[in-house]
Order: structure tokens, then C-alpha cells, then sequence
């Protein structure tokens, strides 16, 4: 669980750093499309992986007992 954090938190930052970069520097507009592409759902899906990695008090005996399997 450690390392599914560490890996969404360096998304995350490398994501952020990469659309603010795309709106305060003028890059060409390949960059932009780039990140429009990449970057900006790489943002979105690692704020849902840090969201959902953090369990909250109720069921965290329960993902222990019985962990996700998927429907």
C-alpha cells in the first residue's frame, strides 16, 4: 500500500509540475496538446488512487479480512 501511495504522490508532483509549466511558459502547442493528453488524466487518476488508497476507520479491519476482488 506504501508504494501504490509513493507511486501516485510522483504522479501527482510530476503531473502538476507539468501542466504548470504548460500555463505559465509559452511551450509550442505540441507540448500543450501533450499535456492536455497525458498529463492532465495522469493528475486526475492519481488523486483518486491517493483518495482511495488511504482506508477509512470503519473498513480497515474489513479490507484485511476480506480484501477487494472486484465485482
Amino acid at each position: 500500500m506504501n508504494r501504490l501511495r509513493t507511486g501516485s504522490l510522483t504522479a501527482l508532483i510530476l503531473s502538476a509540475a507539468g501542466i504548470i509549466y504548460a500555463l505559465i511558459f509559452n511551450p509550442p502547442s505540441w507540448v500543450v496538446y501533450g499535456v492536455a493528453i497525458f498529463l492532465i488524466p495522469v493528475f486526475i487518476l492519481s488523486i483518486g488512487i491517493l483518495s482511495m488508497a488511504r482506508p477509512e476507520e470503519d473498513e480497515a479491519e474489513d479490507r484485511v479480512d476480506e480484501p477487494f476482488i472486484g465485482y
